[in-house]
């Protein structure tokens, strides 16, 4: 039996959205469009539902405006039935129904976040739990406890502890053994990075190590590095390092995938603090391009940062990243319609409503309030005296 489903809105929404109804053709559920009475379907709220709705004529979904705000859970329990929200723009409809399948389940990962804290040393202890539990908050999986040169880190392993004490994987990054040793000894999870010639730490230690190249793009001193430990049993994570723009970052990219090739069950890590931090643009298209090239040669452990002003959602991007390209990795697909987090200055369809459709909307207004709207043809600004259009805001 087909699905009957009950679309509740608001009266200036109601023609457009039997449009879009319509234009599912044919529509792969039976439905029934209801004007709850309220003139803006945006501001509708469970609350106005719960008051309003006195029966559902057989549906067995209520699909509400994707901008009404409050709990339905009460709805759920009210009608018994399943309540959603749909999208926030009413020709985001037939995406909505037709991709749903696809779409729904970003929920699913592969690539670790180690998120690092690169100025530790200068923080209490309590400093470190602040920005740790708001980098877990936004997707870290790992905090990383950046120790800092010729600078006394005495409480490296207070910190240690306390992240355990929250629940939290820790790694510790230092060129110094000795503040491995102690990190490795106080119980981090991992340890930040080992070269050829430091390996020793590893067997002093149960942490896991990251292993670099001896010299950058070594790539021969890393690999050297991964096999003793392979001979030994050791797990590992072997990072090749990628560089900045102009200073070896196209080779840095190949080496990645020629320690992909070399080594094809090998866990490798990517760090993307010299490409982000080091890169005077939006971090969110890098975010998206990096993910898909770790997504690609199966890089399962990625390292960020959030040091430069530009750069200070890069935990959050990177996990909405992740997620996307591994739901579109695992439908066969391009990394398109998997969500908007990672679009922020454009939009897949920037201009739903055409100039007629805006004017048809703007016909049925009574009240001196104005609406402001974009179409291709330009801005939109009405009331119940008409509609002014131009291309100009200032104009307006």
């Amino acid at each position: 039996m087909p699905e009957h489903i009950l679309f509740l809105t608001g009266r200036l929404a109601e023609n457009i959205l039997r449009k879009v109804l319509a234009s599912l053709n044919p529509p792969p559920f039976t439905y029934e469009v209801r004007d709850l009475g309220l003139q803006v379907a945006g501001l509708m709220t469970s609350e106005t539902v719960h008051r309003r709705l006195v029966d559902l004529s057989g549906a067995n979904l209520v699909i509400l405006p994707g901008r009404c705000r409050g709990d339905l859970d009460p709805l759920r329990e009210k009608f018994g039935v399943a309540f959603e929200r749909g999208p926030d723009e009413l020709k985001d409809l037939p995406q909505y129904f037709g991709e749903a399948a696809r779409t729904a389940d970003l929920s699913r990962y592969d690539i670790q976040i180690f998120a690092e804290i690169v100025d530790a040393p200068l923080l209490s202890v309590e400093g470190i739990l602040i920005r740790a539990r708001a980098y877990a908050a936004h997707g870290a999986d790992v905090t990383d406890i950046g120790c800092l040169p010729q600078t006394p880190f005495p409480h490296l392993e207070e910190a240690v502890d306390a992240l355990r004490q929250e629940g939290l994987k820790s790694s510790v990054d230092s060129v110094d053994t000795n503040e491995l040793l102690r990190a490795g000894r106080a119980g981090c999870d991992y340890l930040l990075s080992l070269k050829r010639e430091t390996l020793w730490v590893a067997h002093e230690v149960a942490a896991t190590p990251v292993l670099i190249p001896s010299e950058p793009g070594d790539l021969v001193s890393l690999l050297e590095a991964m096999d003793t430990l392979a001979k030994d049993g050791r797990d590992f994570i072997a990072d090749p390092i990628l560089d900045p723009i102009h200073f070896g970052f196209t080779n840095s990219l190949l080496r990645y995938r020629e320690l992909r090739n070399a080594r094809p069950s090998a866990q490798i890590m990517m760090g993307t603090g010299n490409l982000t931090e080091l890169t005077d643009a939006d971090t969110l298209g890098m975010q998206a391009v990096l993910s898909g090239i770790m997504s690609e040669l199966c890089i399962t452990h990625m390292l960020t940062t959030q040091v430069s002003k530009h750069a200070a959602g890069a935990v959050k991007e990177a996990n909405a990243a992740r997620r996307m390209m591994h739901a579109a990795r695992e439908a066969d697909s391009l990394p398109r319609r998997f969500g908007r987090e990672l679009l922020a200055l454009r939009d897949t369809s920037p201009f739903p409503y055409s100039a007629s459709e805006i004017a048809e909307a703007a016909a049925s207004i009574k009240d001196p309030s104005f609406r402001i709207q974009v179409s291709e043809e330009g801005l939109h600004i009405y009331n119940r005296d008409g509609v002014r259009q131009a291309n100009d805001p200032f104009a307006l």
